[in-house]
This record gives structure tokens, sequence and C-alpha cells, in this order.
């Protein structure tokens, strides 16, 4: 079973920064990778970025790749993800994941935690 720890949302004006982080532990279950996703209300869960455990691949969607980036700490099971020049619309709940395999990597599947709200408003 995996356990989440997300932290790092909160309130922010338009233009302001957030950094979401999240540390997993638990037993029995792999990390294939770490990623971040987030829903907004009446939306359908929208993916943001993942890395890769072993090489550090980063895929962050074209959306908000000009603004947010991923990160990971050297043999923790922790993901970072720095968020810039936040909008409105980037309100929403933002979710880890862990894909615990290729599968769930190209699906876009594994493990999501309980999630942080993220409101940017003035």
């Amino acid at each position: 079973q995996v356990h989440f720890a997300e932290s790092g949302g909160g309130w922010v004006q338009p233009g302001g920064s957030l950094r979401l982080s999240c540390v997993v532990s638990g037993s029995d279950f792999s990390i294939y990778a770490m990623g971040w996703y987030r829903q907004a209300p009446g939306k359908k869960r929208e993916f943001l970025a993942i890395i890769t455990k072993d090489t550090g691949t980063v895929y962050i969607a074209p959306s908000v790749h000009q603004r947010f980036t991923i990160s990971t700490e050297n043999g923790a099971n922790a993901v970072s993800m720095q968020m810039n020049n936040l909008q409105r619309e980037d309100t929403a709940t933002y979710y880890c994941n862990v894909a615990h395999s290729r599968s769930d990597y190209d699906l876009r599947g594994g493990s999501f935690g309980q999630g942080t709200q993220v409101t940017v408003s003035s």
C-alpha cells in the first residue's frame, strides 16, 4: 500500500508561484515514475508532469511546460513541482502520482494521493 504526503498547496495571487511536494511511503510497491495531475471542478483529471525514477526522464504537458518544472530527490521517494506565473485557470486540486510500472507510465495510471488544493485569485 502506498501512502502519500502531499504539501505546498494554498492560495496565491495571479502571477505568483507555488512549489508542491510529495513523499510516498509504504510497503510492497515499486516506483517507475512519479508525477502530478490536477482536476478542476467540473473537469476531467489533467496530466501535468512526470519524471522517471531511474533515469530522471521528464515529460511535462505542453499546456504548462513553460511554467511548471518537476524534480525528484536522489534516493528519496519524493517528487516536487515548481509552478510559476500561476493564473486563475490553474485553480484545481493537484494530485501526486506514482506510476508503478512502464505500463502505468504509458497509460497514465498507478496510484494517486488525496490531493492538495491550489487556488489562484486576487
